[in-house]
């Protein structure tokens, strides 16, 4: 199979409530990079929120899906944080944390009342989001000589790539984002021109 070069996430911030009993859930989903983001967002809506009692939340990041956290600060395990997980497994979107704000209505709703409730915020908070389709991209530094821009600029224009950094002097160096698909392809052409040399960044 090949690797599957897109991903969904969502385009911003978006909110969605729950009632049961008297208890509110107040649902949040952030699109974010990474999970240094997590805490400085949760402190957020704690000071937002002081009288709310939890504040539960699961993450799903990378392009290929592959890195999830979730926390049910307090709630017995198993209640919250997973189902707000589940809530983004079915969704099929990553890059994103949905936070699960609890303010407690007096009535205690059980293992399955809580797990309704946070699956139910969670999935309001996406329903409200646009939920956007993005593509997995590497970033290479391009570096050769200046007689040779208009070599690396005509395949910069064919192969439809973003130039991001880029340093015009005696020797030149650029960066570009390049599609994931198209990697193999772009590198044969570069490949070909003498005295180029480029080396993989990062993917974004």
């Amino acid at each position: 199979m090949l690797f599957d070069d897109t991903y969904k996430t969502i385009s911003a911030p978006s909110e969605g409530l729950f009632r049961d009993r008297g208890s509110k859930f107040l649902g949040y989903a952030f699109p974010i990079k990474s999970e240094i983001e997590i805490k400085s967002i949760v402190n957020l809506l704690r000071s937002e929120h002081g009288k709310a009692r939890h504040f539960c939340w699961a993450v799903r990041l990378t392009a290929d899906r592959s890195i999830f956290r979730l926390n049910d600060d307090g709630e017995p395990s198993g209640t919250a944080g997973r189902p707000i997980l589940n809530t983004l497994l079915s969704a099929d979107v990553t890059n994103i944390l949905v936070v699960v704000v609890r303010y407690f209505g007096g009535t205690l709703l059980g293992v399955p009342g809580l797990i309704n409730a946070y699956k139910t915020a969670a999935q309001e908070a996406i329903k409200a989001a646009e939920i956007i389709e993005k593509t997995v991209n590497d970033v290479y530094r391009l570096k050769f000589e200046y007689i040779q821009m208009n070599e690396v600029m005509k395949i910069i224009k064919d192969e439809e790539l973003t130039i991001g950094h880029q340093n015009f002097d005696n020797d030149c160096s650029l960066e570009v984002t390049v599609r994931k698909s198209q990697l193999n392809h772009l590198l044969n052409k570069l490949d070909k021109i003498d005295g180029l040399n480029y080396e993989y960044l990062h993917s974004q």
